[in-house]
Formats: C-alpha cells, sequence, structure tokens
C-alpha cells in the first residue's frame, strides 16, 4: 500500500491551516476542562493509592460481561445513582464511548432523533450507527425542534421521538434551554437525551450539573463524565433501570469493550464526594468569569460569558491558529479550534477558565489578547 494518499491529505490539511499535531501540556492552563482543578486533586489521589494498598487491581481482566465486572464498577454505580437522583448508572470508558451506545441501541426503527445542530461529534457517530432516523435543530432553537416533530407526525411517523441536547456547549459556551426542552417533550411523550459533560461539577447543587431535577424523570437520561470538572476518567450514563438494563444486553460499544480500570471507579467514586462539598471552588470560578468578562470579553466586544468557556471568533483558519501559536509563545496554552469540529467559518480560540490559574493569570491573558486581536 501506498502513502501518498495520506501524505497528500495532510499536505492539503497543512495548506489550510487545518493539521493536527500532538503538543506537550506548557503555559497557564486556558485550554483543559479541569474546571474545578481536580485532575491533581491529593485526595481523589490518595484513594487510589489506598485501593492499590488494599489489593485493588489496575486492569479489570476484561469486558463487564465477563470477568471484568468489579466491586469498585458496582459501588461507583450506586453511588453515581444516588447522588445524581436516579434509578440506575452505568459507568463506561469515556463520554465518546457512551455516546456512541446511546445513540446507537436506545432509538428503534421508526423512531425519531432530533438533535441539535452543535451537538457533539460522538452523537454525530452514533446517530450514523442508529436505526432510526435522525435530523438536526437548530442550535437551541425551540421552535425548530417543534417544527421538525410535527412534521415527523404529518408524515406518518408513529414512532417515539428522542430529543438530544448537550446542557452546555463545549465550543460555544452556551446552555440548552432545558425548562422549554422539557415542557416539549412532555408533550410530545419524548425522551430527553442530556450530554452534562461540561456542567458536571460547575453548576447544580452539588455540582449535579444544569440537568438536576431532570435526572429522575421516566423519561430523561443523563450523560455524566467524569474526565472532565471530575478530575478523573469514564462517564456515568444515568436513568431508569430499565434504559440501563436494556444498555447492558443490547448496546456493542458497552458489550465488547474492555472495562475501565476498577482503580479508575475509584477515582470517579471520590470525584463525586469532591464535586458535592465543592461550592467554594464553583464560587471561586464563578469570580473568575467575571474577571474574564471584564478583562476578556468587555473590551473585545464579546457578551459576558455564562460559563466557564468562552469562544473567541476569528473565522479564519490560518488566522485562528497563528493567534493561538502567539498566545502559546507567551506562555497561555489557548488553543485554535477549527472545522471540522466547529462550522466553517467560525474558527476560533476557545478559552477555558479553570481554578488552576487565578485573577492574574486572566488579567494577563486579556492584556495580550487586546494586543494580539487588536
Amino acid at each position: 500500500m501506498t502513502a501518498e494518499p495520506f501524505r497528500s491529505q495532510l499536505a492539503a490539511l497543512e495548506q489550510r491551516g487545518r493539521l493536527r499535531s500532538l503538543m506537550p501540556r506548557s503555559g497557564r492552563d486556558f485550554a483543559s476542562n479541569d474546571y474545578l482543578g481536580l485532575a491533581g486533586d491529593a485526595i481523589i489521589a490518595q484513594s487510589v493509592a489506598d485501593a492499590v494498598a488494599r489489593g485493588v487491581p489496575v486492569g479489570s481482566g476484561g469486558s463487564r460481561l465477563l470477568r471484568g465486572n468489579a466491586p469498585e464498577h458496582e459501588g461507583l454505580e450506586a453511588k453515581a445513582a444516588d447522588f445524581f437522583k436516579t434509578q440506575a448508572a452505568l459507568f463506561v470508558a469515556n463520554g465518546y464511548l457512551a455516546n456512541l451506545a446511546l445513540f446507537a441501541t436506545l432509538p428503534q426503527r421508526g423512531d425519531l432523533i432530533v438533535a441539535d445542530g452543535l451537538i457533539h461529534a460522538s452523537a454525530h457517530d452514533g446517530l450514523r450507527l442508529s436505526k432510526a432516523a435522525s435530523v438536526f435543530a437548530a442550535h437551541n432553537d425551540v421552535q425548530s425542534f417543534a417544527d421538525l416533530i410535527a412534521a415527523f407526525r404529518a408524515e406518518g411517523g408513529k414512532g417515539r421521538v428522542w430529543i438530544a441536547v448537550e446542557t452546555l456547549y463545549s465550543m460555544d459556551g452556551d446552555m440548552a434551554p432545558l425548562a422549554d426542552l422539557t415542557k416539549l417533550a412532555a408533550k410530545h411523550d419524548a425522551m430527553l437525551v442530556l450530554d452534562e459533560a461540561h456542567g458536571t461539577g460547575v453548576f447544580g447543587p452539588g455540582g449535579r450539573g444544569l440537568s438536576s431535577g431532570l435526572d429522575g424523570l421516566h423519561n430523561v437520561v443523563t450523560l455524566h463524565t467524569c474526565g472532565k470538572a471530575m478530575g478523573t476518567e469514564g462517564a456515568l450514563i444515568c436513568g431508569p433501570r430499565v434504559i440501563i438494563d436494556y444498555l447492558i444486553n443490547r448496546a456493542r460499544p458497552f458489550i465488547y469493550s474492555t472495562a475501565p480500570s476498577p482503580l479508575m471507579a475509584v477515582a470517579a467514586s471520590a470525584a463525586i464526594d469532591r464535586i458535592e462539598a465543592a461550592d467554594n471552588r464553583r464560587d471561586r470560578l464563578a469570580t473568575l468569569r467575571q474577571d474574564a468578562a471584564e478583562a476578556i470579553c468587555g473590551p473585545l466586544g464579546l457578551p459576558a460569558p455564562r460559563s466557564q468557556i468562552i469562544p473567541l471568533i476569528l473565522k479564519d483558519d490560518v488566522r485562528t491558529m497563528a493567534a493561538a501559536a502567539a498566545l502559546q509563545k507567551a506562555g497561555f496554552d489557548v488553543r485554535g479550534i477549527r472545522p471540522p469540529t466547529v462550522p466553517a467559518g467560525t474558527s476560533r480560540l476557545r478559552i477555558s477558565l479553570t481554578l488552576n490559574n487565578g485573577r492574574s493569570d486572566v488579567l494577563a491573558l486579556g492584556d495580550h489578547l487586546r494586543r494580539l486581536v487588536r
């Protein structure tokens, strides 16, 4: 097999400013999803060290349905169900696998999935594997969701409707209109699939997310990732017991994947305790948002941030990556985001506020951004 087709495609990406490469960590953290600064938390680390000392293995040894099901997995799932106030939970390796499993498994042939137009790539990949038809609503436009459902029924669609959104969008930093979507779902007897990847830990009482209060409804399935504000790894699918049992029996991404390390289940369990008691951290993060509003958003003509994610849209791919490189050279780890991660013509700097930084870091970044962008 010749490598030439791959070389030419990589060269074309480079010419368009879209070639990707792995970079070492360096500079002040304005790129990670470690929003509460828990990735290096000593208490979570100690919980893992204690587990190793008592003989909990590093490897799971197989899939959950073979010999890979450990007491630590089941303990985490019971704790997560209690914490998020749902009937049951299922621990999987990561959020990508979770979305793949959800959309490839739950909607049935004859159903319709109405997904937000900016939903995560992992959901898109799950939709491609689904037996159900799928359509995309205009971003955060409840009327667009309603119109698509009405069109499905008008065309004779009899199956169940599934409404799929992120509660907090990872590249735009805005939030889904959950109250209105919940009413729409109730009106149409639809299922709601809510991806809380960037909301868990940061919002809601005890860090339960923006969907707090909805998790226990019979028509709601939530996804809480552990690798962002929780500072660990993996993902928790939460919902009615029958949904979780069905995933265990039918979700190929779950059935045929080696189970996550039992040690990571221990870490995620400790992380639940940490985010529940993290009101002070959430307050500090909210203060950083205010600092960013004054030092970054105001001077650059951006709206005040509603979340810890601030997009600075520069449109052009090459310009975006040049700006990111300049910031990195100045000691700020800000990454450029290009298509296909975001729509064409919306390349951006994604500024992520985390407790790995303080007010002085935000002010310094704002000063560099003002000089760079202008």
